[in-house]
């Protein structure tokens, strides 16, 4: 379990397929922070086990089921990623709760550099149901507010949902958000709370309507 509140930006130094799916190597920069083994680590919002740490540096496997809900199997040496250590019962909830379990992949729609830095981003229909203004996401591992859910068109694919959010200047200093781009792809996670209503209410429903009780 995370917070969506980034620790550190860490550097991709290694990327290689392995037989189950892709090794990656980070380097965590100036970040304190050293795990053992076995540890868990929100890297870019997905929670990955660490293999080892050599030099300093952190090495995950990562496999092909990540790899296909994920942009992790884009990431290339040089690229930079959002890094967060787990949380404890002990860890200031600043964000909200993020389980680290991508829901699926998102697409920088338009970027507005005002004085109010404004992001809007086509999701997935497996993160649609879950968008609701004033509501929590998470894109690439930050923890971020529903601006607003925007309607269909736009320009847009039309078969796509989309939703906006606001960014301060200390998220933009703090994690990779600032050096995206439209057509950039992002790791989403919809707000855990949300998606354990909608299962709960789809299954009372279903039973419903199959004459069921419970």
């Amino acid at each position: 379990m995370f917070t969506g509140l980034v620790e550190a930006m860490g550097e991709v130094t290694a990327a290689a397929a392995t037989s189950t799916g892709r090794r990656l190597e980070i380097d965590p920069g100036s970040w304190g922070h050293r795990p053992d083994p076995g540890a868990s680590i929100a890297v870019s919002g997905c929670c990955l086990t660490v293999v080892e740490v050599v030099d300093d540096r952190f090495v995950f496997d990562v496999v092909h089921r990540t790899l296909e809900m994920t942009i992790l199997g884009g990431l290339t040496p040089g690229d930079r990623v959002n890094l967060e250590k787990s949380a404890t019962l002990e860890t200031l909830l600043g964000g909200h709760l993020v389980q680290g379990h991508v829901d699926g992949v998102g697409t920088i729609h338009e970027i507005d550099e005002g004085d109010d830095w404004r992001v809007r981003i086509d999701a997935p229909a497996d993160v649609a149901p879950h968008l609701v203004d004033r509501g929590s996401i998470t894109v690439d591992g930050v923890s971020l507010t529903v601006a607003r859910v925007l309607p269909a068109g736009d320009g847009r694919d039309h078969s796509a949902a989309a939703f906006e959010v606001a960014l301060i200047p200390e998220t933009l200093a703090r994690t990779t958000l600032a050096a995206r781009r439209p057509g950039d792809r992002v790791n989403l996670e919809a707000d855990a709370m949300s998606k354990m209503i909608a299962a709960h209410v789809e299954r009372l429903l279903a039973a419903r309507a199959g004459g069921g009780t419970r």
